[in-house]
């Protein structure tokens, strides 16, 4: 398991991605106004990047909720791995509870399944999907 990065879930994408490219100076390199989700070179280190946080919501089962609810994710911590299932199986096997099974969601591209930390923060585990899947 590798640390990706870290998503950004908000309400105001846009002026968020202005934001971001035009006050603090991050290179988009991925996404644009306008869109769903975008990352910025955040340096040599991990990307940053934004998402729309009503579509998080909505994929974690937490869109019926009010949307200034401490309950709907800020934020995501993302994790890329080699294989979405066994590593859902070892963490489970070591006492992890699932928010969502691993689920293809072909408009991100990749196939994922969601867990929170002890303190309740999202975290996503993901792999891309294969250009047929998507």
């Amino acid at each position: 398991m590798r640390f990706y990065g870290v998503r950004l879930l908000v309400d105001q994408f846009d002026t968020c991605f202005r934001f971001y490219r035009d006050v603090l100076g991050l290179t988009p390199v991925w996404g644009e106004e306008g869109g769903r989700y975008a990352e910025f070179k955040a340096g040599d280190g991990a990307p940053l990047a934004l998402f729309r946080r009503e579509l998080m919501a909505e994929a974690v089962g937490t869109g019926d909720l009010p949307p200034d609810a401490r309950a709907q994710d800020r934020a995501a911590i993302i994790l890329q791995v080699d294989d979405l299932e066994d590593t859902v199986s070892k963490l489970q096997a070591k006492g992890a509870s699932l928010v969502t099974e691993p689920k293809d969601y072909p408009a991100w591209t990749i196939r994922a399944a969601h867990l929170r930390d002890p303190d309740g923060n999202l975290i996503e585990l993901f792999t891309p999907l294969p250009e047929e899947g998507r």
